[in-house]
């Protein structure tokens, strides 16, 4: 979405030229005055300048003061004055650059998915696409078909960066519920896309991929008419799936996003309500594969109920100084304000998740640091209109 904070202001100089132009008519009417062809062609010429002028700075993106701070909730603009185009997505750090992937809209469509880069996590730089919709009708990807929630994630071994993300095929609605996997060796791509697929059989919507601390990567994903939440190993290249699948618990929900923290699993999720907002909940386990203990909706604050009128996407882990990656590790939960009348413009949500013995979104550490107390102490994301890492 382009913007102008001068949109104002050459408005009124149109409506003023409009008015004079008038003005003189309505004379020229009065006194039977005809003005000479050279006159015409003056007053011509300065109307069609002012036009050009008004054209050309209507054109050109809101040029910003740089962000030190999240807004949450607003309209948030990359480094060239655009409205950033990256819905749920997540954000992977590589070589002190972050970079955010994410759904790319228009007011209905799916365009593809975008990049974006930061070294701070407030001012975001336009990547351009890192997958794109394929030109080939018959593919899976083809335009008119959609690709949510992208995951991107780096395989050590084969030194890759690969995306894991929703399909559903042109023409056939939310029929298809496949899971799309792509890859590329630069982390901005472009993507190549590989296939997709049912994991074993089994559909797969809304989904987040995770990577433990041993290297071994997972595929969250609801499945059966998103009334199941189930889990799947992925293979060493992380380019398909194991048969080591199984139901984590059927309690029709959606938009997962893990973390782990103190030898803890935290799992985020949504209900399912289309798009309208609804009560979020998170479950905490020993292992990935459960059980899984709920544990209450972890937001607070107004609107808490329903997610502050968002939904979950991602659970961002960043050290307390961003720019050099040192310090403790702290967890931001990205979330998304659906607008369904304009996807373009649905907002985001960034917001400090505060653990026992995490350090929150103001720098400070809790005031205790028991591993037991991750499992019996519920965390907490508390709305902020804004604040600071």
């Amino acid at each position: 979405m382009k913007q102008t904070n001068l949109t104002g202001s050459f408005s009124l100089v149109g409506v003023a030229c409009s008015s004079h132009f008038y003005s003189l008519n309505r004379t020229a009417e009065a006194s039977e005055y005809r003005p000479r062809p050279g006159v015409l062609g003056l007053w011509a010429m300065l109307l069609i300048g002012l036009l050009l002028i008004c054209g050309m700075l209507r054109a050109q993106p809101l040029h910003h003061t740089p962000y030190n701070r999240f807004t949450v909730g607003q309209t948030w603009l990359d480094t060239k004055g655009d409205t950033i185009n990256a819905h749920g997505g997540n954000i992977i750090e590589n070589k002190g650059t972050y970079y955010w992937f994410g759904e790319k809209r228009d007011r209905h469509h799916s365009l593809g998915v975008s990049v974006y880069s930061s070294k701070d996590l407030y001012n975001w730089k336009p990547e351009g696409l890192a997958l794109a919709h394929s030109k080939d009708t018959t593919s899976d990807i083809a335009f008119g078909g959609i690709m949510e929630r992208p995951k991107v994630v780096y395989n050590s071994k084969t030194k890759k960066f690969v995306m894991w993300f929703h399909v559903e095929v042109r023409g056939k609605g939310y029929g298809a519920a496949k899971v799309g996997v792509a890859v590329s060796k630069k982390i901005t791509g472009p993507y190549k896309f590989v296939r997709s697929f049912r994991p074993n059989g089994n559909m797969s919507r809304d989904m987040t991929v995770f990577v433990d601390e041993d290297g071994s990567a997972y595929e969250i994903y609801s499945s059966k008419e998103n009334y199941d939440l189930r889990i799947v190993q992925l293979t060493p290249d992380f380019l398909n799936v194991t048969t080591k699948d199984s139901l984590l618990f059927s309690n029709h929900r959606e938009a997962p996003a893990v973390f782990k923290y103190q030898g803890k699993y935290y799992l985020i999720t949504s209900g399912c309500t289309g798009w309208a907002p609804n009560q979020a909940s998170v479950r905490v386990a020993d292992n990935l594969y459960g059980p899984w203990l709920l544990k209450g909706n972890p937001l607070k604050g107004k609107d808490s109920h329903i997610s502050f009128y968002g939904q979950p996407a991602f659970i961002l882990p960043v050290k307390t100084n961003v720019r050099s990656g040192s310090g403790n590790t702290r967890f931001i939960y990205m979330a998304d304000r659906w607008n369904p009348k304009n996807l373009k413009d649905s907002r985001y949500q960034f917001l400090p998740v505060s653990l026992p013995g995490a350090v929150t979104g103001d720098g400070q550490q809790a005031a205790t640091d028991n591993k037991n107390a991750a499992a019996s102490t519920p965390i907490e994301i508390v709305w902020q209109d804004d604040w600071q890492l």
